[in-house]
């Protein structure tokens, strides 16, 4: 399994803008080469077939534009991962998440099943395509929805539809509102909206701890599921619950897992998050603590003590441990225990994209699509203005070949040579990390004020000279960050090189 996201509601946020941050992490022994693009409604597809499953799905015939990071060689399908619309909704997904073998009984995943035989004879049996899936969900729902609840129920009625071939996780926002939708086995769903004073943490496990049926079936405030939930939960004996309260219920014991694996591989993660954003509620590290990394009972959302920054997010994004016993680059604990835990920050990270609806910027210009590439530790994000129609050759021009002309290779290459002497490099990645974040922010002040002072706060979403104005500051903070990343690069290779084992100098005798 893969992936960690946090949420952030408008009013946890340092400046009231919704935040959704997820790492897209791929599987052992492999590299995902990933790009940012823009797709325009002319080459969005209108009948879609996903690679891995082969469902086939109309699509509408009104898609607008949106963003978003598929992989740059599309053998495998799209995985578009996460993206903005023109109507500045965001989309993430997925989060791999985990279930139990009860649900699947229930509701068995919809599967690929090969054709056996051959066509023609007797015994032959034909194909039966599987369910949707992360390689296909962005592409089949972010260019048709208006709002975060739109993204819901437009993704809700595509599960129960077609159903699915794995269990996943996806957050949907607007300027107003986070929805974050978890899958139950292959036809059933649920969703819950994010407290707009709390931030969420998500650990590939399923996540949602406190869920009200009779709201999901009613006014729909703050929660909606598939049709037949409640009768699915009855029917098939998923209760749990001791006080018989059936409408209302903690899905991680109905829908869930507890299993050894959670405790090495997830539950310490959102532990980290937590401990970071909440430092001072919990005694988080002492034998008595209420919550340590591998407690069941870890809280899905939490009111942080102080408003999440952009930079609170990117240090939960690197997350290693860091200054605990469990720092696979510390000096805290001991060899085993500074392994024991899954880290955040993982060296499979292929991409992070924190996703920024700002409610006070005019619409035109509202949304920022914070990207970075790579292992988080070591790299940096990059703010992208989503209302455009290209994106810079130095985010969107990635493939297999490795190369320092994208974004994509130099992160790749930094975090592979940085790793094995991280204490040495790490005040050289701090100041890069802190010069492009400053630049980030500074750049998107003077874009917004430049725009605001032309007049354009009112400019409506297609507007030519706002397009022109985003992508020349896109372009303007790409061109910073490539020589910024070039001179980190040269750093990290000259550290790398004075500690190979075939050293040796005149003055070593």
């Amino acid at each position: 399994m893969a992936c960690t996201t946090l949420l952030v509601g408008k009013k946890a946020s340092y400046d009231g803008s919704t935040i959704m941050a997820r790492n897209e992490d791929t599987p052992n022994g492999m590299f995902n080469v990933k790009k940012m693009i823009v797709v325009q409604p002319e080459d969005q597809p209108r009948h879609y077939r996903s690679v891995c499953s082969h469902v086939e799905v109309e699509l509408p015939g009104d898609p607008m534009r949106y963003t978003n990071i598929p992989d740059a060689t599309r053998g495998a399908g799209v995985w578009g991962e996460a993206g903005i619309n023109e109507k500045n909704v965001a989309m993430t997904a997925t989060e791999t998440i985990t279930t139990n073998p009860r649900v699947l009984g229930a509701d068995p995943y919809v599967e690929l099943k090969k054709a056996v035989g051959k066509e023609g004879d007797a015994d032959y049996q034909p194909e039966v395509a599987g369910g949707i899936g992360e390689e296909d969900l962005v592409t089949i729902v972010l260019p048709y929805i208006k709002t975060a609840r739109e993204g819901v129920e437009r993704l809700g009625a595509l599960l129960e539809k077609y159903g699915t071939y794995e269990p996943n996780a996806i957050g949907f926002s607007d300027a107003d509102e986070i929805w974050w939708l978890e899958t139950i086995g292959g036809h059933h769903w649920m969703a819950k909206r994010v407290p707009d004073d709390c931030y969420v943490t998500m650990p590939n496990q399923l996540g949602i701890d406190d869920f009200d049926l009779e709201d999901a079936f009613g006014e729909q405030k703050d929660h909606m599921c598939s049709a037949d939930l409640r009768e699915f939960i009855v029917d098939n004996h998923l209760a749990v619950s001791v006080d018989g309260d059936s409408d209302h219920f903690n899905p991680r014991d109905v829908f869930g897992s507890r299993t050894d694996t959670d405790h090495v591989y997830n539950t310490p993660r959102a532990w980290f998050m937590q401990r970071y954003l909440n430092p001072y509620d919990e005694d988080w590290d002492s034998p008595e603590a209420l919550h340590t990394p591998e407690s069941d009972d870890i809280p899905w959302a939490r009111q942080p003590e102080r408003k999440v920054t952009i930079e609170d997010v990117k240090y939960c994004m690197n997350g290693h441990y860091n200054r605990t016993p469990y720092d696979c680059y510390g000096d805290k604990g001991n060899e085993q225990s500074r392994h024991r835990y899954r880290t955040i920050g993982i060296n499979r990270t292929s991409e992070l994209s924190v996703l920024q609806i700002r409610p006070y910027a005019p619409e035109a210009y509202r949304a920022i699509q914070w990207v970075a590439l790579g292992s988080n530790p070591f790299n940096t994000l990059v703010p992208v203005y989503t209302n455009i129609d290209v994106t810079p050759e130095y985010l969107s021009g990635a493939r297999d070949l490795v190369t320092t002309d994208y974004l994509y290779w130099s992160d790749r290459l930094i975090a592979a040579l940085a790793d094995a002497h991280y204490n040495d490099n790490l005040s050289t990645i701090e100041n890069y990390q802190q010069t492009t974040l400053a630049f980030g922010h500074e750049n998107i002040r003077l874009t917004d004020a430049e725009l605001a002072a032309k007049g354009r706060d009112s400019a409506g979403m297609d507007d030519a000279e706002i397009h022109k104005a985003l992508e020349a500051a896109n372009q303007k903070e790409c061109d910073f960050l490539k020589k910024q990343t070039d001179a980190l690069l040269h750093s990290v290779l000259y550290t790398a090189a004075m500690h190979m084992k075939n050293g040796f100098f005149l003055s070593d005798n």
